[in-house]
């Protein structure tokens, strides 16, 4: 478990770390660098759940050797499949990453949502349903790493 205390924000008690595969994790189907590593340090801390509809078909490759559970949801109803795992993990102690108009419901009902902008972009819907937007996954990866970050983004 993550425990982050912002200061005029709320107290975070995360236990779950929910994100996208394809233009979050990975670019085209192929991880992107070093977040293998991240990954493997947040799962000491997290349980960590892939969601994706695998367009690419290489998220199991991918994260093979990661400790992470992955789904792969069919191609229609993504968004509502991703809430409905974010809240049968309960979205009060789940952080989600995304980029995509599907992941903007749960980024919406996690206790913090963060939207991740890389080669394919990042849907304004998702944009707008995140806490917090980064420029890069490694980004997003160490504001759970090194928590004053997220701290100096979102206290009052």
């Amino acid at each position: 478990m993550i425990e982050i205390d912002i200061p005029g924000y709320k107290k975070l008690h995360l236990k779950n770390l929910v994100l996208d595969y394809n233009g979050t994790l990975a670019c085209d189907g192929e991880m992107l660098p070093g977040v293998k590593t991240c990954l493997t340090k947040l799962a000491e801390e997290l349980d960590i759940h892939v969601l994706t509809a695998d367009t690419f078909g290489k998220a199991r490759s991918g994260l093979n050797g990661i400790p992470c559970d992955l789904s792969i949801l069919p191609l229609d109803r993504q968004d509502i499949g991703k809430l409905e795992v974010v809240e049968h993990l309960d979205e009060r102690h789940t952080v989600c990453i995304g980029n995509g108009r599907n992941d903007r419901l749960m980024l919406e009902e996690a206790v913090l949502g963060i939207a991740v902008i890389i080669g394919e972009g990042a849907a304004m819907e998702c944009v707008t349903a995140a806490d917090v937007v980064c420029s890069n996954i490694l980004s997003a990866l160490e504001l759970l790493t090194n928590p004053l970050r997220l701290i100096a983004t979102l206290r009052s």
